[in-house]
């Protein structure tokens, strides 16, 4: 089974990555054989704003790395959205990824962590409505790391007793829809 850890920041100096190599270092550390994550970073894709004259449902990819995004999306069995919280939503670099793609998505699992105003909590709600119409699989999965301001000082994140037992939730439900 494969997890991507979807970064949902392309901002510099952000923490979304830090965040992403401690899901990272933490799922892996669970010892499942059969589990494999990779860190799919939007910064690196740097997708251009979509803008096709075909909506991605039809399946007809016109857009530069479109297809090399869907390639790229349709590997995974299921997701881990960092969705970090902008002005009461999330990142305009996450809602362009997901509306770039179709087909991809349905049918496999998502979970959410988040951060930032009210704990990421508003990020992650918009980001669930906008992936279940896109037909990923509502695993009902968050992580809201909370005082992420203070706790971001060094060069790594490192999830409090509270933060890890939530990614272990995430992880086991994302494990279990997948093998249903």
């Amino acid at each position: 089974m494969n997890i991507f850890i979807v970064v949902g920041s392309v901002r510099e100096g952000r923490t979304a990555i830090k965040v992403a190599d401690w899901i990272q270092k933490t799922i892996q550390s669970y010892k499942f054989s059969t589990v494999k994550t990779e860190i799919v970073d939007l910064k690196e894709w740097d997708l251009p704003f979509f803008a096709g004259a075909h909506p991605p449902m039809t399946g007809i990819y016109d857009q530069p790395k479109q297809q090399d995004w869907a390639d790229k999306i349709a590997q995974g069995d299921a997701f881990i959205f960092i969705s970090l919280e902008y002005n009461h939503g999330y990142s305009p670099a996450l809602k362009n990824a997901l509306d770039y793609l179709g087909k991809e998505w349905q049918g496999k699992p998502a979970g959410y962590i988040s951060y930032g105003g009210s704990n990421g909590s508003r990020s992650i709600d918009q980001t669930r409505q906008v992936a279940t119409q896109l037909g990923l699989v509502d695993s009902n999965a968050v992580v809201e790391i909370r005082d992420i301001f203070a706790r971001n000082r060094g060069e790594t994140f490192e999830g409090n007793q509270f933060d890890d037992k939530a990614l272990k939730s995430v992880f086991d439900k994302l494990v279990q829809y997948v093998s249903a």
